[in-house]
Parts: structure tokens; C-alpha cells; sequence
């Protein structure tokens, strides 16, 4: 990953300058890069920033000084509070579960959706934040699942 054309100010950290990507951006002094972090053309990172591993800047954003972007770093600055996807559930792309939440036997979670609450079980969420649109009777759901991989013969094409 490269590190092109892109203006860095006095003193800013790239703790690993080939696992980032910086083109035509600006970084502001003593602004620290973490891992795996994108940083496209005429976005602007202010001043003494920290921007955490795995981190997307897209185009003509621009962050002032002093912002912190990302996950915390240290155990003082977090707990585990666990997750839980029961047998069968499907969760659609670029949805965030929060913590603590269980998503239920068979249920399908939407595609960006936000779930802020206990998914029941045969049921579909959608949204932001995610509610549930219907429930799924087990006619609907029996005919084409198995236990052992999810699909009948039928479906796996």
C-alpha cells in the first residue's frame, strides 16, 4: 500500500508506512496513522490526530485538530461485552450489531442495518436502527435449511 502524494506535516507517525494508503491527502503535524488505514485525495487530517487501524478517509473529508478516529487501544479504555448469532441467522453486508446483542435462531438481518436490540428469532430486521419488518413462520423457513450446512440439496447451485 502506498504513501503517494500525500503532504505530512512535522512529526507524524506511520507506525507501518506499507500497510497504510495515503494519496494526494494532507496530514497535519503530529497526527499519528495507524494500520491498514485509507486516506483518499483532498481529504484533510488536522493537527495531533490519532486515526486508528483500519480506518476509510474518504474524498473531501476533512477532520480538524485534535480528533481521535477509530476503535479504542487499550484494555482501560474498553470491556468484552459479547455478541451472539444463534444457529441459522444471516446477517447482510456493512450492518452493525452493537454490543450485547443476540441475534436469534433464523433470523435475517438487512443489509446496512443498525441493530441496537435482541433480534427474535425467525424474524427480519431492517434499518436504522433495525426493527423488525416480519416474522418468518417455520413453513417458510423448514423447506429449504438442514441442519448441517443451512441449504437443501435444491438449493446448492
Amino acid at each position: 500500500m502506498p504513501i503517494n502524494n500525500a503532504t505530512l506535516g512535522k512529526e507524524v507517525q506511520i507506525r507501518q508506512p506499507d500497510l497504510v494508503n495515503l494519496y494526494g491527502c494532507t496530514i497535519g503535524d503530529g497526527t499519528r496513522i495507524g494500520a491498514f488505514v485509507e486516506v483518499q485525495k483532498n481529504a484533510v487530517i488536522g493537527a495531533r490526530c490519532k486515526i486508528s487501524s483500519h480506518t476509510f478517509i474518504c474524498e473531501g473529508v476533512t477532520i480538524e485538530d485534535e480528533c481521535f478516529v477509530g476503535q479504542l487501544q487499550t484494555e482501560d479504555d474498553w470491556k468484552v461485552d459479547h455478541i451472539r448469532v444463534c444457529h441459522g441467522a444471516s446477517i447482510g453486508s456493512g450492518a452493525v450489531i452493537m454490543c450485547g446483542v443476540t441475534i436469534g435462531e433464523r433470523a435475517l438481518v438487512g443489509a446496512g442495518a443498525v441493530v441496537t436490540r435482541d433480534v427474535p428469532k425467525h424474524s427480519i430486521v431492517a434499518g436504522v436502527p433495525a426493527k423488525v419488518v416480519r416474522s418468518l413462520s417455520e413453513l417458510e423457513i423448514s423447506p429449504f435449511l438442514t441442519p448441517q450446512c443451512g441449504l437443501s440439496e435444491d438449493t446448492r447451485q
